[in-house]
């Protein structure tokens, strides 16, 4: 009997996740392998990269455009017919004269350009500077959400180890519960059904533990989904917590700052910033431009001639080289509705992009409160579920010894272990939820650093 009562204090114990293991691997050691492998954020990086490039593209367009051509042409002719020719004695001739020749041309040129005046450019310019600078909010964005990724695939392993101990604990109770019943049975202190309680409620713990199993199975692999390698033993979150209250302790300043840093948000506002520019940029498709160009040719050429009249042929060559400098006014007058077309469009995209940004402003306005009420109930939650845990085990333990007196009955008992599994398990959680949302709410605000994941490692151990 003693060693029966004593198995509600064990499961109470599991609260305690154990001694510290020697060389467990804390939260900052899973985020620099994971911010050395994951492939989202390394795509995110060559997004931002490949992006930054139209800056050079848009700005090209204004710098001098420089190219060189170098050509070789040869051509063969022959034409025949009569044809006056003068004789010695200076009379002429009437004869059928046949002529060749094979005709050489080279010619080497090189162009320069250069915009002077045209005010699309320097709006395509302006609008590519701005989609960069969304781009690296972008990027800013995918580094704070693997900070959060790792943290939350980091205590999501810890919750699921955390269940997995408590489904065991409570199947090898459940399981001493139900040969204690048969005992009881066999010796006619109670009837069947006690065991028949007992042993489906056994049966549904055994089915708990294999469910528990394979869910911490399954997080494990998301946190080597991230660090490309198997994890292993994890530091656990220690006891006393530092209930803290978000700081400053104003929902309205943390949307302040969250419309002021968010990245995601920032990214949507450059975004806007492009679209207007692309809205200048079709406007200017109605306006002349101004382009000045220096040419350069030379062109040597040369030819073998020869005719049925003379006895030997003769060879001329020549060259020629020039060198063009000019403007070019080109002012547009009618495209057939396409310049108001693009006006057109563009005014639509950058409405859809503000209406793109409104709704991101709202969604982080959404998360930032919603992340601060979550931080203040879960202060609030963390100490009621370890209260709820503390009665949960005096009420096991009030209900076993009065099973053991014949006041309560199996059903009693089964009932309290049940409650005691899920107190323990809602404390588990509320300890892990508590942590991660004190970092979501400062990813909702922007200002999440590396510096926020070390202050939660330092609470493991």
């Amino acid at each position: 009997m003693m060693q029966l009562r004593s198995l509600p204090l064990a499961l109470a114990l599991v609260l305690g996740a154990g001694a510290p293991l020697a060389h467990a691997d804390d939260l900052i050691q899973i985020y620099g392998e994971a911010r050395a492998s994951d492939p989202q954020l390394a795509g995110a990086e060559a997004t931002n990269y490949a992006t930054s490039e139209n800056v050079d593209q848009a700005r090209s367009a204004l710098l001098p455009q420089i190219g060189a051509s170098l050509s070789y042409s040869q051509s063969h002719g022959s034409s025949g017919g009569p044809q006056f020719v003068t004789n010695e004695d200076g009379s002429q001739s009437l004869v059928n004269v046949t002529s060749s020749s094979n005709n050489y041309d080279r010619t080497l040129s090189g162009r320069l350009d250069q915009s002077i005046l045209d005010l699309s450019k320097w709006t395509a310019l302006k609008s590519a500077r701005s989609v960069a600078k969304a781009g690296d909010a972008t990027y800013e964005a995918a580094q704070q959400d693997l900070l959060i990724r790792v943290a939350t695939a980091y205590f999501d392993v810890l919750t699921a180890e955390d269940a997995l101990k408590f489904a065991q604990a409570n199947e090898q109770a459940l399981n001493r519960q139900m040969e204690q019943a048969q005992q009881r049975f066999e010796v006619g202190l109670s009837a069947i059904t006690d065991v028949n309680d007992a042993k489906a409620q056994h049966d549904t713990a055994v089915a708990n533990v294999i469910t528990a199993q394979n869910t911490l199975d399954d997080n494990r692999e998301a946190l080597r989904q991230l660090t490309s390698k198997e994890p292993g033993e994890l530091k656990k979150l220690r006891d006393k917590l530092p209930l803290d209250k978000p700081n400053p302790e104003n929902p309205d300043d943390w949307v302040n700052v969250a419309i002021a840093q968010n990245p995601s948000l920032s990214s949507y506002a450059y975004q806007l910033e492009a679209a207007n520019a692309d809205i200048n940029t079709a406007r200017a498709g109605h306006l002349p431009t101004i382009s000045g160009q220096i040419l350069y040719s030379k062109n040597p050429s040369w030819a073998d001639n020869s005719a049925s009249s003379f006895n030997d042929a003769f060879h001329t060559n020549s060259e020629r080289w020039s060198t063009t400098v000019g403007l070019t006014l080109n002012v547009p007058i009618f495209a057939g509705g396409y310049t108001q077309s693009r006006v057109r469009q563009s005014v639509y995209n950058r409405d859809a992009a503000q209406d793109q940004y409104e709704l991101q402003k709202r969604l982080v306005e959404r998360s930032t409160r919603n992340g601060y009420r979550a931080v203040i109930a879960g202060a609030s939650q963390v100490e009621a579920t370890r209260q709820a845990v503390i009665s949960a085990q005096s009420s096991l333990d009030a209900t076993q010894a009065g099973y053991e007196v014949g006041t309560r009955t199996i059903v009693d008992v089964l009932i309290s272990q049940q409650q005691l599994l899920s107190a323990q398990s809602s404390y588990s959680q509320a300890r892990h939820a508590f942590v991660l949302n004190g970092l979501r709410l400062k990813q909702s605000a922007g200002v999440i650093q590396v510096s926020d994941l070390e202050a939660v490692n330092a609470l493991l151990e």
